[in-house]
């Protein structure tokens, strides 16, 4: 069976029924992953009005965000990122597009309505199971966020692959990719018009449309066709770990994508305290949503021109490569620009993002170098092990540096090792422009 045949599940390839269904798997797939990043990114948005809102003292704030959003958050999407990957793989793609936007709409809703409970409340019994206090609700939302989170992307890309023909897939990929990052940007706006309790609903409701949304959407034929055939292994989360040819393959597909997290989770995110770090002027130094606002924009062009140079080039090598430059450049110019205008900085921020924009090429590598059978538990799986290791990893390697130099070189140094590591990982990769994408990880 030829991809085209099992995309359509029966129907022609070249049918006006069957591109329709394509079209409009790919739609729903970006606004999917564009509610997931307005939700994935609203915290580090929200970050600072609303931990002061629950009582957090500002010494404070910098600690307790990085424990919310870069570990707790992001082991979330690493957990969830296991448990969705090999629900793809079994019970098929669609399943995971429903359960998991269910997940995170429904958590970030209540993060809206997070407080310290009083002890005479109804809901007294919160302060006997640890959730008494806002901070407490505040930690456990944020994991279960993440580990729905961790679906979305995954499960949506493995689907456009398996839909599209072999030499369109990458467009398909790069237009979900695109879409969604400006998720952030859409979710910055918010936060400057909202307070952060109408954010966190304003992205809880959108979440619970889209799955409305969804009941169009068509299971890939892909995927019907090896549950039909019992294909062996589907969803066998230790198989990407053995043998070691296959492990080495997942952790080159991981590190390739780590500079884009570093960028996000530490030097983004973190800005006004790098900024400060690095002697910048309170004036020249963004807001945290201003910062992801232009970093966002400046990825969601990133990804649509990595996306168009693999096609051009016929190479995802090539182009994520060409990127890893481009991010080399970038963040050289970050520490060393040491900006005095905000204007400077903001023309950073917003280089840094279409440098880190090759995202969308690494989400089509990471489902085009597996069989059916663990395409899905790879594509999920992967993007959320690199959220984790290069928001979680980043941000633990930094904060230990920083007992020993200054904050601006503790990451600095971070971004080195990050960036040698992306580099070696994408040479020991296979290219897989072109290549057919059924068959079956013996």
């Amino acid at each position: 069976m030829t991809m085209q045949d099992a995309g359509a599940s029966g129907s022609s390839p070249q049918s006006p029924h069957h591109d329709r269904r394509v079209t409009f798997a790919v739609i729903v797939a970006a606004l999917g992953y564009f509610v997931d990043i307005f939700d994935l990114l609203l915290f580090a948005i929200v970050r600072i009005p609303s931990l002061q809102s629950i009582g957090v003292v500002p010494s404070e704030i910098k600690t307790v965000g990085i424990r919310l959003d870069n570990y707790i958050q992001t082991t979330g999407l690493m957990i969830g990122g296991i448990f969705w990957g090999v629900l793809a793989d079994r019970r098929g793609r669609l399943s995971v597009l429903f359960g998991s936007i269910l997940c995170y709409s429904t958590a970030n809703l209540l993060n809206a309505f997070i407080a310290d409970v009083p002890v005479d409340s109804p809901l007294a019994f919160l302060r006997h199971v640890g959730l008494g206090t806002a901070l407490a609700q505040y930690e456990v939302l944020r994991f279960l966020a993440g580990f729905g989170l961790a679906g979305e992307l995954g499960a949506g890309v493995t689907l456009v692959a398996e839909l599209m023909g072999k030499e369109r897939r990458g467009i398909g990929t790069t237009i979900v990719a695109s879409v969604g990052v400006l998720g952030a940007v859409f979710a910055a706006i918010v936060a400057e018009y909202f307070s952060w309790r109408t954010a966190y609903l304003i992205g809880g409701s959108l979440g619970l449309a889209l799955l409305f949304l969804r009941v169009g959407v068509v299971e890939s034929g892909m995927f019907e066709s090896a549950r039909a055939h019992v294909a062996p292994g589907r969803g066998a989360v230790w198989k990407l770990f053995w043998p070691w040819s296959r492990f080495r393959r997942y952790l080159a597909i991981i590190a390739i994508a780590l500079p884009i997290w570093y960028a996000v989770g530490v030097l983004v995110k973190y800005a006004p305290e790098i900024g400060a770090s690095l002697g910048c002027p309170p004036e020249a130094i963004p807001a945290p949503n201003r910062a992801i606002l232009w970093c966002y924009l400046g990825l969601a062009f990133g990804d649509l021109a990595s996306g168009l140079t693999s096609q051009w080039l016929r190479s995802r090598r090539a182009a994520v490569l060409l990127f890893h430059g481009f991010v080399t450049i970038a963040i050289a110019l970050y520490f060393l620009a040491a900006p005095r205008t905000l204007v400077m900085s903001t023309l950073i921020l917003l280089g840094l993002g279409v440098s880190i924009g090759y995202w969308a090429v690494f989400v089509t590598i990471a489902a085009e170098q597996f069989g059916t059978n663990l395409r899905a538990t790879a594509a999920t799986t992967a993007p959320n092990f690199v959220r984790w290791i290069g928001a979680a990893g980043s941000a633990l390697a930094w904060q230990f540096l920083e007992n020993y130099m200054p904050t601006w070189q503790a990451a600095a140094i971070v971004g080195v090792v990050v960036m040698v590591l992306a580099v070696v990982a994408c040479l020991s990769l296979r290219e897989t422009f072109g290549t057919s994408l059924d068959y079956i990880e013996e």
